[in-house]
């Protein structure tokens, strides 16, 4: 008998205890992005590799290091997408979705990285984003910081997760930033650690997102990003705050948030929480203007997010596990009795179902008496059991459980559907 094959490390199943609570997060958020008048855009697994070594930059930890990149038959080089924002703009310049009009897109689906598997951080994980084309104020930005607001409010974690802000302002004014960093780094070299050294002078912005303690500390003398932003830059960032303070949004400003991507300018921004240990980050995103024109497009202002759901899950199960506690399969529960009630149960069954086409509905299969067929409902989540035996066939009535207060009685069948609404609200 041969090894059991096993699922490749860091790439999880979710099995339907799992898929049940991402299916309720999904739906609450999917819903507050259609508020906000977001379409959804469906790209594929797989793209070129050259897109998102344009697109992210060949010095990023992403294209260096954690790419599944793979020749194939035509030895094409592709890359299993790391992140979708790439693709987004390549799906809109290809399918003319950006040139002088606003694009409001969201996305889901899986994601590639290798590194090294942790809790909420795996080598193939899911993310949630959204991207706006053709909109360049400071308006936008505050509006998609608000949208994610209203999600953990919605989600019933708001008290748990905290905003960061920054602006890392022009690709010029970063230049400029960019030599007085390095200047001051050279300066201390000898206490920087190995990979600081190595992205002194390839990637130095990535220095200030250092998670050493030292290096944390060293850059408290540094030169800041701010004293550089262009006066655009200001005005753009301010007006952001000034929104934000407006609605009540409450944020931290952070002068060493760059994120990882080359990709950004002017806002950046990370939702970040305590309760999940290490892995503090749960959304970020920020402002690409240059992406559009930098992948062939015209230039096109743009801003967008991504969430990564595998840590959202354990972050709502950890902080607010109500919210997922009514992930019931069933609301109707349909037992039956004697040896020719089944043909009856499923006519009435998919009658029911035609009336009623939201009602999740099971049918009792394999038997067993009363009290094993309630056991089974109550194991569905189900709030009331349907009971068809051989008298209700006889006049055409069924009985109808409340498995809530054990309450029960007669009905007409015809009358079933009107009855299951009233009881179900």
């Amino acid at each position: 008998m041969g090894k059991n094959i096993q699922a490749i490390r860091g790439m999880n199943d979710y099995l339907p205890a799992d898929t049940r609570v991402w299916q309720k997060i999904e739906e609450t958020l999917k819903g507050i992005l259609r508020g906000y008048g977001f379409s959804e855009i469906r790209t594929p697994i797989v793209e070129h590799t050259p897109l998102f070594r344009r697109a992210i930059g060949e010095v990023t930890d992403v294209v260096e290091k954690e790419m599944y990149t793979f020749n194939d038959r035509n030895e094409e080089s592709l890359t299993l997408r790391p992140e979708n924002t790439a693709g987004c703009v390549r799906a809109g310049i290809e399918h003319g979705l950006l040139y002088n009009q606003e694009q409001r897109l969201w996305y889901f689906g899986p994601m590639f990285r290798y590194e090294k598997p942790q809790k909420g951080r795996y080598r193939q994980f899911h993310q949630m984003g959204a991207e706006v084309f053709g909109l360049a104020g400071p308006d936008i930005d505050a509006e998609i910081i608000m949208m994610t607001a209203r999600w953990w409010r919605a989600l019933g974690i708001a008290e748990h997760v905290t905003l960061e802000l920054n602006s890392i302002g022009s690709v010029e004014a970063r230049a400029s930033y960019r030599d007085a960093l390095v200047e001051f780094l050279e300066q201390h070299k000898e206490s920087l650690d190995e990979d600081c050294q190595r992205r002194m002078y390839t990637n130095p912005l990535r220095v200030l997102d250092s998670k050493n303690v030292g290096v944390q500390q060293l850059l408290n003398d540094a030169p800041k990003l701010f004293d550089y932003l262009d006066d655009e830059s200001k005005q753009h960032f301010e007006g952001l705050c000034a929104l934000l303070d407006a609605a009540g949004i409450t944020y931290r400003i952070n002068q060493r948030l760059v994120r990882g991507l080359d990709y950004y300018n002017r806002t950046v921004f990370e939702w970040v929480t305590t309760a999940l240990g290490a892995q503090g980050t749960v959304c970020a995103g920020g402002r690409y203007d240059g992406m559009v024109a930098q992948l062939g497009g015209h230039s096109t202002p743009a801003v967008g997010f991504a969430m990564g759901m595998e840590r959202m899950v354990l972050l709502v199960q950890e902080v607010n596990p109500e919210f997922t506690a009514g992930t019931a399969v069933a609301d109707v529960y349909f037992a039956s009795f004697g040896t020719d009630s089944k043909p009856a149960v499923l006519l009435l069954a998919e009658k029911i179902r035609d009336e009623m086409p939201s009602l999740r509905l099971m049918t009792n299969h394999g038997g067993g008496n009363f009290k094993k067929q309630l056991s089974r409902a109550d194991k569905h989540g189900a709030k009331v059991a349907l009971i068809l035996g051989e008298d209700e066939i006889r006049e055409g009535q069924v009985t109808v459980k409340d498995l809530r207060n054990g309450q029960q009685n007669t009905i007409a069948q015809h009358d079933i559907t009107a009855h299951l609404t009233e009881l179900l609200g």
